[in-house]
C-alpha cells in the first residue's frame, strides 16, 4: 500500500488566498495610536468596534454600511484601512494515531528530542520552568493527558466568535500537537515536550484550519498585552510560537504583511520573541523576490527551517538534519533550522519499535499529542509547523534557566548555540545553524 499522495504536499500549516470570501463587514484598522478621535470616526461611519489596541492603533471593527470604507478613509484618521480577508489552512494529514494507554510513553521514538540535545539540556537543569509560550494556532485541547496542567486557562482566549479556546474539529487538532512539541508533561504518558515544565497560553485564531487576517494580528497581540484585552489576563507571554504561514506576492497584500510586522515589533518591544514556520512548498524564496512569507518575514521575528532523516527506523539513518523536502529556504527568510520530519523513506514495509508497528517512513515523522475531546491520542505528521514549536521549546529553556535575559540576549543564545550545518556560517537553509538545546542553556 502506498503513502496517501496527500502526504507528498503541504504537511503542515499553509495558508491559501481565497481571494473571493473577503469579509466584507470587517475590516482593520491602523492609526499611530488609537484614542476617541479614531473611535468617534468608526461609529460615525457606522462602524462597531470589536476590538482594538489603543498602542499599535490597531482595531477591528464591523460594518453593514456599504459606505464605511469610504467615510473612514476620507477621515483622515487613519493610516490604514483594509477589508479583512479570510484565508484556508490546508492542515497536514493524521498520518497515523494511537490512543495511549496510561502506561505507555512514545518518548523512545521522539528522534527529534535526541537530534536537538534536549535530555542533556534537561540533565543540566534546564525545563523552561517559569518560561510562558504563546501557541496561535487552531484549538489545543487541554485536557489530553499530556497537556492538562500545561496551559494557563485564565490567560488563554480565542478570537474565533462562538468557539473556545479548547474547541476545534477533525482528527488532528494541529494546535494540540504543535503546543505539545513546544511543552508536553514528563508523565509517563504519550509524549514529552521540548520545554516540559513552560506554561502554555493556548490563543485560538483558526477553527477547522481557516481564519482570517484579523484573527493572526489579534493573537499576537493579546500574546504579548492581554492586559489591553480586558480579559483579566495581564501575563504576557515570552515567547510566540506561530506555526502558519501564507505566501503572497508582495503587490497582493502590503497592507496586512504591514499589520503583522507592526504586532509582531510591538511584541519584540514588549520583551516577546516571536517564532514562525517558514512554510513548506519547498522554494527558495532567496530567488522568489516578489513573494514574501507572512509571518515568517514579517517584522523581527526568527523563521524556522525544518530537518529529517529518511529511513530512522527502517535504516538506521541518523540524519537528523538533513534539510526535508517539503521546507521552504532563502538566505532572507531562514534564521535558524529545527526538527519538522519527512515522509521520503520508499515503501511501505512496516517497522515495529517500542510496542507500535507503523509503515517504517512514519518514524521519520513527529509525533505528539493530537485529537479532541473523544480520547487521548498521539498523532505523528511533519512541517515546518513541527519545526518552529522545538525552537520555541528551546527558547522557553533559556528563559526559564535565565529569567531575567532581554530579548536581544535571549535571541543571540538562541542562534548562537546551534550547531552550523551546511556551508559554513549562515545559510539559505539553516540560518544560523542547527537548533542545539544543550548548548543555549549551558554557554
Amino acid at each position: 500500500m502506498k503513502k496517501p499522495v496527500a502526504l507528498l504536499s503541504l504537511t503542515a500549516l499553509c495558508l491559501v488566498l481565497l481571494a473571493s470570501t473577503a469579509l466584507a463587514e470587517t475590516y482593520v484598522l491602523e492609526a499611530g495610536t488609537w484614542g476617541a478621535a479614531q473611535t468617534r470616526t468608526v461609529e460615525r461611519a457606522g462602524g462597531k468596534i470589536v476590538w482594538r489596541h489603543s498602542p499599535t492603533g490597531i482595531g477591528v471593527v464591523r460594518s453593514e454600511n456599504p459606505r464605511f470604507l469610504e467615510r473612514v478613509r476620507a477621515s483622515g484618521r487613519f493610516r490604514l484601512v483594509e477589508k479583512d480577508v479570510m484565508v484556508e489552512w490546508v492542515q497536514p494529514p493524521v498520518v497515523q494515531r494511537s490512543v495511549d494507554p496510561v502506561d505507555d510513553r512514545h518518548y523512545p521514538k521522539q528522534w527529534n528530542l535526541e537530534a536537538i540535545k534536549a535530555p542533556q539540556a534537561w540533565d543540566a537543569g534546564c525545563t523552561g520552568a517559569g518560561a510562558r509560550v504563546a501557541v496561535i494556532d487552531g484549538g489545543i485541547n487541554d485536557n489530553h493527558l499530556d497537556l492538562v496542567g500545561q496551559v494557563d486557562v485564565a490567560c488563554s482566549t480565542s478570537f474565533v466568535p462562538g468557539e473556545p479556546f479548547n474547541s476545534d474539529v477533525g482528527g488532528l487538532w494541529h494546535g494540540s500537537h504543535v503546543a505539545g512539541i513546544v511543552a508536553a508533561a514528563d508523565n509517563d504518558f504519550g509524549v514529552v515536550g521540548v520545554a516540559p515544565d513552560a506554561t502554555l497560553m493556548a490563543v485560538k485564531v483558526l477553527h477547522d484550519g481557516t481564519g482570517p487576517f484579523s484573527s493572526i494580528i489579534g493573537g499576537i497581540l493579546f500574546a504579548s498585552d492581554p492586559a489591553a484585552f480586558g480579559t483579566g489576563c495581564t501575563q504576557r507571554a515570552d515567547i510566540i510560537n506561530m506555526s502558519l504561514a501564507v505566501i503572497f506576492f508582495q503587490r497582493q497584500a502590503p497592507g496586512f504583511h504591514s499589520l503583522v510586522a507592526k504586532a509582531v515589533n510591538f511584541a519584540a518591544s514588549s520583551g516577546v520573541l516571536v517564532i514562525s514556520a517558514a512554510s513548506n512548498e519547498g522554494l527558495d524564496l532567496g530567488q522568489l523576490f516578489d513573494m514574501i512569507v507572512i509571518p515568517a518575514q514579517s517584522g523581527s521575528g526568527l523563521a524556522v527551517s525544518a530537518t529529517g532523516p529518511i529511513g530512522w527506523q527502517a535504516a538506521g539513518n541518523t540524519d537528523f538534519t538533513r534539510i526535508a523536502s517539503y521546507s521552504n529556504y532563502g538566505e532572507d527568510l531562514v534564521d535558524i533550522a529545527g526538527p519538522g520530519g519527512d515522509f521520503v523513506y520508499p515503501g511501505d514495509e512496516s517497522c515495529t519499535f517500542d510496542g507500535t508497528t507503523f509503515p517504517c517512513w512514519v518514524f521519520d515523522l513527529i509525533p505528539a499529542p493530537c485529537g479532541g475531546s473523544g480520547g487521548n491520542f498521539t498523532c505523528w505528521t511533519a512541517g515546518t509547523s513541527m519545526a518552529s514549536p522545538a525552537v520555541a521549546g528551546v527558547a522557553a529553556l533559556i528563559k526559564g534557566r535565565y529569567p531575567s535575559i532581554s530579548l536581544g540576549r535571549l535571541k543571540t543564545r538562541l542562534l548562537r548555540a546551534t550547531d552550523d550545518e551546511g556551508k559554513r556560517g549562515h545559510d539559505e537553509f539553516y540560518g544560523s545553524g542547527f537548533v542545539n538545546a544543550y548548548k543555549a542553556c549551558t554557554q
